[in-house]
């Protein structure tokens, strides 16, 4: 899918930046910028005696709740006592609009000689401040004359409206708490540029709106998450981050050391060993939801560093997965349309992602694997010759040395999974067993595991195993694909001898999932790229060329 970023964009225009007359340029030079900024920051510690980095303030309120306190019959009643005062000079005025004290960052700033407005966001919304130099004490006048995009100010004052009928605050008092020093992000229009927006993720926050959205919106998605699993019954754990062996998935880990130990560790590619481990012990029901780790190639929706849960049942299998991975995902759609974390989502539920629609009425789609690689391939993933004879068309590496097996992920990956279609959330079941060594064989058919995976937006979401619990014949399948794995696989593939050793131990019969949390959410928010709902993603050093868009 094409990604298209559909952030609002705030508007910076240069009269918004507060430089000094001199630097009114049409291009100002960074180092202009942080010289005027430098210089009302000297102005302010020196001639107004004011210590730009303030103190704590109590009994402030959000932006949001300030502009709801607006009352039409209280802010009538000042507008009438004003217009009186003004027929009779020396008539006290009577103010019973709402007092509030609100804080933000300077987003907007309009200097009218004797009155101001500025622009104040914080992490509910906008709100414009009226300042007005008859309201406040001379030295507040001159601070509010002197502030720049990007300072944080606190306001007390009354809501009330301007003369063009916007709701705002009229400013009886006003401090700043911290100058803002760094050139503002005019010249990317908002902070447009994707990389800046991911390394500077701090600008961006506060430059477009809709960034706090949807970091709102995963924080709730994971809370619904958690909710859900333990409304079922599941506890949650956690487990190691490292690892003395990479096991788990098949994937490269990151590699450090322990120095007291004298040890070398990695950072999980996936919490799946211990999570059984706990099974083994007898909790019948277990979740995390934690980071992974795989080094890896990074894309839109690939990050070295991502986030996933597991869970597993005892007693359960993966058609008992299936269920339970369709309603989770069902009520997150759900709650994304009921909560608004998708401004575009439509009852059903539908959600926009990008320039689909994706469908998540119940039930989702199911398809075997075996269809679907036919259906790609042209011919039965069991046909060795014409699995190699496809795989030397398709110029996939090794076609004719490579395992079998393998050849059939890679054709299935580039040729088969183009037949599903992304508007509909698709479990792919079935899997050969060769590509699924931790999956207990079907019983009417060995060459086949109890494995899906499900399939939504053209990505993949998650998986999912009837586990296999036989000790003798897990040993066997790792044996058997450290002996497939070629010279790089090898490299990242091992043996967990504990494991085997909990598995001997006894593990009753078990359904396990894994769920992508950040591509859940990617499609929940309507998110193009994974960075976009990854707070601090992985980036090259500044000034170097980043691939991932």
């Amino acid at each position: 899918m094409t990604g298209v970023d559909r952030r609002v964009i705030l508007p910076i225009r240069t009269s918004d930046l507060l430089m000094i007359p001199s630097m009114q340029s049409e291009d100002p030079s960074p180092s202009e910028l942080i010289a005027a900024r430098r210089a009302k920051l000297a102005r302010l510690r020196g001639e107004l005696q004011v210590e730009p980095y303030g103190e704590r303030v109590d009994g402030r309120i959000s932006l949001q709740a300030a502009r709801a306190l607006f009352d039409e019959a209280s802010h009538a009643a000042h507008s009438a006592a004003v217009a009186a005062a003004k027929l009779a000079p020396g008539t006290p005025i009577a103010d019973t609009r709402p007092q509030v004290r609100v804080t933000g960052r300077v987003i907007q700033h309009r200097d009218m000689g004797k009155i101001l407005f500025v622009g104040l966001r914080d992490a509910t919304g906008d709100l414009q401040v009226s300042v007005s130099k008859a309201d406040l004490a001379a030295n507040d006048f001159e601070i509010a004359k002197a502030l720049d995009y990007g300072d944080i100010i606190a306001v007390d004052g009354r809501v009330g409206r301007t003369q063009k009928g916007e709701t705002c605050i009229w400013a009886g008092g006003l401090s700043i708490h911290a100058k803002n020093l760094e050139p503002p992000p005019s010249k990317w229009h908002g902070l447009e540029n994707a990389e800046l927006r991911y390394r500077r993720r701090y600008v961006d926050m506060f430059s477009n709106p809709q960034t706090i959205r949807t970091f709102e919106a995963r924080s709730r998605i994971v809370s619904t998450m958690r909710k859900f699993m333990e409304a079922r019954g599941f506890l949650e754990v956690e487990t190691p981050m490292m690892h003395p062996v990479a096991g788990g998935a098949a994937a490269r880990p990151f590699t450090t050391t322990h120095n007291a130990l004298g040890m070398p560790l990695f950072l999980r590619v996936a919490p799946e060993l211990y999570l059984k481990k706990l099974i083994v012990g007898g909790l019948p029901k277990v979740f995390e939801i934690n980071r992974n780790f795989r080094n890896e190639g990074v894309d839109r929706s690939h990050n070295p560093e991502f986030t996933a849960m597991e869970a597993y049942e005892a007693f359960g299998d993966y058609q008992t997965m299936l269920e339970m991975t369709e309603s989770l995902v069902h009520h997150c759609a759900c709650e994304a349309i009921a909560q608004g974390w998708n401004a575009r989502g439509e009852a059903g539920p539908l959600l926009p992602w990008g320039e689909i629609r994706v469908d998540y009425r119940r039930p989702f789609v199911q398809v075997r694997f075996g269809e679907l690689f036919e259906g790609g391939v042209g011919c039965s993933m069991h046909d060795r010759d014409k699995v190699r004879a496809a795989a030397v068309a398709a110029h996939l590496a090794s076609p004719t040395t490579r395992d079998h097996w393998l050849l059939v992920n890679d054709l299935f990956e580039r040729q088969a999974e183009k037949l599903i279609d992304p508007a509909r959330p698709t479990f792919v079941l079935d899997y050969p067993s060769a590509l699924s060594p931790l999956t207990r064989p079907s019983r009417s058919n060995p060459d086949i595991a109890e494995r899906w995976d499900l399939f939504i937006g053209g990505m993949e979401i998650g998986p999912a195993y009837s586990e296999l619990n036989d000790p003798d014949i897990q040993l066997a399948k790792f044996t058997d694909q450290l002996k497939g794995a070629d010279e790089e696989e090898s490299t990242f593939r091992s043996l967990d001898e504990d494991f085997i050793t909990a598995l001997r131990t006894g593990m009753p019969p078990a359904g396990g999932m894994g769920l992508g949390v950040d591509r859940l959410v990617m499609l929940l928010t309507d998110s193009a790229s994974i960075r976009d709902v990854i707070l601090f993603p992985l980036m090259r050093p500044e000034g170097s060329t980043d691939a991932a868009t």
